[in-house]
């Protein structure tokens, strides 16, 4: 069995703004053990980032943690000081950001941008980290990168900033990768190229992965398991087959049903999740999917749904699951009698 690497239990995180307190993340929980790579999908606003960037301290204000416990890699995040958190940043936990072009520095050149980490976190010289930038290209599959290591990022094409992106977070070989949306801002064929290295590379550093994203399709291919997040809750979480095979919140079959489908009859309409997403600043009493919910039910609007195993590795907040179990276990009891 592998060993547990990052536990978060019962996570509340708030932004404190001048109109009032904005509940980003509200009772989130998952574990990971080492090498998993578990997939957050949602739209939007529903929470995934943020999460991510809590566990690595980098919540700006007016963001807080007011509730339940983080633990990486035998840290207890909650508890951590900004020292605490640069000494693990990079170390341990590293992140690529959506967008290559804002993230690195255009006055810089490669070479300096990755060397730069690789001193900060370690006790090499610069020519001994400059010899290690070079690598770390290379790992990545970047030709020519001796010329590379020269350029700055307006040089490069939007894949290969992203490669940078990647040779950076790898630096010091972290034990957990966060991908937030690596392959949002990049065309198909270098999106399937960037998700093949970042799974070559899982294999030969032995890394789990979290990959953020709004696409299900990029978690189909390379996720074992996904949790699906909706205005700062999970509302579905489970295995890949679970999730596509056996969606059992209304939200998750509404991602899935917007999925343009290769064998779609021709002229067939997309079907899109109606309604809009939740204001944040006043969210509903009950399941806060219930406004958008095409089977929404009277207590769907009062009260939120209690977590419904089904089975080890699937839950599901929802209260047409709950509706469904009683309803099953009072036709057993009918039966016994």
């Amino acid at each position: 069995m592998s060993e547990l690497l990052l536990d978060i239990q019962h996570e509340r995180l708030s932004f404190f703004t001048p109109a009032g307190e904005v509940k980003a993340l509200n009772d989130v929980s998952f574990a990971m053990q080492q090498g998993d790579v578990l997939g957050i999908v949602g739209e939007s606003g529903s929470g995934k980032s943020v999460t991510a960037y809590s566990l690595m301290g980098l919540t700006a204000y007016p963001g807080r943690l007011i509730g339940g416990t983080l633990h990486f890699n035998g840290h207890e995040v909650e508890k951590m000081s900004e020292k605490e958190f640069r000494k693990m940043r990079g170390n341990e936990v590293s992140i690529i950001f959506q967008d290559p072009m804002t993230s690195l520095n255009p006055v810089y050149t490669i070479g300096n941008q990755i060397a730069e980490v690789v001193q900060l976190h370690t006790d090499k010289n610069r020519k001994e980290a400059y010899a290690r930038a070079r690598e770390l290209l290379e790992l990545v599959g970047i030709n020519e990168p001796d010329r590379r290591l020269k350029q700055y990022p307006h040089e490069l094409s939007g894949g290969m900033r992203q490669r940078v992106m990647i040779a950076i977070a790898l630096a010091c070989e972290p034990k957990l990768l966060i991908a937030d949306e690596p392959t949002t801002a990049l065309d198909v064929t270098i999106q399937a190229q960037i998700l093949e290295l970042m799974m070559e590379l899982r294999k030969k550093l032995g890394m789990s992965i979290i990959m953020i994203t709004h696409d299900l399709g990029v978690v189909a291919s390379m996720c074992e398991k996904i949790a699906v997040m909706y205005a700062g809750r999970i509302v579905e979480y489970g295995t890949t087959d679970e999730i596509f095979y056996e969606p059992r919140h209304e939200y998750t079959r509404g991602l899935i049903n917007s999925i343009p489908k290769l064998n779609a009859e021709e002229k067939e309409r997309l079907v899109p999740i109606e309604g809009t997403p939740v204001d944040m600043l006043n969210p509903p009493a009950g399941c806060p999917f219930a406004p958008r919910c095409p089977k929404c039910m009277k207590i769907c609007l009062r009260e939120m749904p209690p977590k419904t195993e089904l089975s080890e590795t699937h839950y599901t907040h929802c209260w047409l699951e709950q509706k469904q179990q009683f309803e099953a276990a009072s036709g057993k009891e009918a039966a016994a009698e």
